[in-house]
């Protein structure tokens, strides 16, 4: 029999989404669904990534996603602050839905319906549905699991109108100057218009655990120290991103379908220092598209290689986190941060791509450290051992 479609995608988030878009202007051949549990393909997201992070044919290909673009980016720090001359953008869930709208027929679109069960060749939908196919995806973020030991970036942001223009030329990422709770704290906020910006209280955390009437009186009362008044709340988006200290990635793919294919947060592919996803995800939408052929073994075997291969190479930025949370003490984190911010451009730009050269870390970790040596290098090894 004729399978319903060549590829199925359980998921439709960032990863599955940029999947689609990218076969579709590779390999439009493909007869490819895409399945999304909640009411809308992308869910309500605001996704960003540097300059650096993608290369020019990316930005090319992922253009139209992109809601706003910057010259550059601030951080402010209670000691210092800076502009970086680095490019920054923002996309959101509302133009991915948008770009996959006009590149797979509406029959290919599945919303507001859940997958119960996945096999290399099928999707079985909460309405007892079953629907066959050459191969499968599994992008549907990632579960508990005992395999990697995380750590974790949570927020809630709000998207508000001001009375008055902000007077920000860009985004600022991190702003440090607030009172530290929680692990490390700062405020994230975008500018998208005159008055109308996206205020993010934001934290790296040990724990999970999110109290979002506490962090909306914490935008309320920073946009009070802008001297901003809030006319209006346009959206609000809470998350609880992972941030990697080790872990064993060939056992956490392990925990998916045998013989499916995981991609995004499901495989591992974030960045372990900012959790960011954007960029791993339009690297992996453009392995997929190359790939030779589009059955299940080929699929599967690509994208395991791929995330084994990605995880592998980011040791250093798990030993930098292992630092962050594992050594440092309460104001510790956040001295450890503004440091960093210390460094040039281009290697603060190749930290946040991920692609940091091996001569640039002995630059990070030079200088007066704020964690004492012996704590530090005591930690690692006690980790290294498993001791806790």
């Amino acid at each position: 029999m004729t399978p319903d479609f060549d590829l199925v995608l359980a998921g439709g988030g960032l990863a599955n989404g940029l999947i689609a878009l990218r076969l579709a202007q590779l390999r439009p051949e493909l007869r490819v669904a895409i399945i999304e549990a909640g009411p809308a393909i992308g869910g309500d997201h605001t996704w960003s990534s540097f300059g650096l992070d993608i290369n020019d044919e990316q930005r090319r290909w992922t253009q139209p996603l992109f809601a706003h673009r910057w010259d550059s980016y601030s951080v402010r720090f209670p000691k210092h602050s800076r502009t970086l001359n680095v490019g920054y953008g923002s996309s959101n869930s509302q133009r991915l839905a948008q770009e996959l709208a006009k590149a797979l027929p509406p029959a290919h679109i599945f919303t507001g319906v859940s997958v119960v069960a996945l096999s290399p060749t099928s999707v079985t939908l909460a309405d007892q549905r079953v629907i066959s196919c050459s191969a499968v995806i599994d992008g549907r973020g990632q579960s508990k699991t005992k395999a990697l030991d995380l750590r974790w970036q949570k927020f809630l942001g709000q998207e508000v109108e001001l009375a008055e223009p902000h007077g920000l030329t860009g985004p600022i990422i991190m702003d440090a100057t607030v009172p530290q709770q929680d692990g490390y704290r700062f405020i994230y906020t975008l500018p998208f218009g005159p008055r109308h910006v996206l205020i993010e209280d934001t934290y790296f955390s040990d724990g999970r655990d999110l109290a979002p009437e506490l962090l909306r009186r914490h935008i309320a009362d920073y946009a009070v120290s802008q001297g901003w008044q809030i006319t209006s709340v346009i959206r609000e988006e809470a998350g609880i991103l992972p941030l990697a200290i080790g872990g064993d990635i060939a056992a956490f793919l392990d925990e998916g379908v045998p013989g499916v294919a995981r991609v995004g947060l499901a495989a591992g592919l974030f960045n372990p220092v900012t959790g960011y996803s954007f960029p791993d995800a339009v690297r992996m939408a453009d392995m997929v598209a190359a790939l030779p052929a589009f059955d299940a073994a080929t699929i599967h075997h690509a994208c395991r290689d791929h995330a084994i291969r990605v995880w592998n190479s980011r040791g250093m930025y798990r030993i930098l986190n292992r630092m962050l949370f594992l050594a440092a003490h309460d104001e510790e984190r956040r001295t450890i941060m503004e440091r960093f911010y210390e460094h040039p451009d281009e290697l603060v730009g190749r930290l946040y791509a991920a692609e940091n050269r091996w001569n640039d870390w002995p630059k990070v970790f030079s200088g007066r450290p704020p964690i004492p040596p012996l704590r530090a290098l005591s930690t690692l090894v006690k980790y290294e051992l498993g001791i806790k």
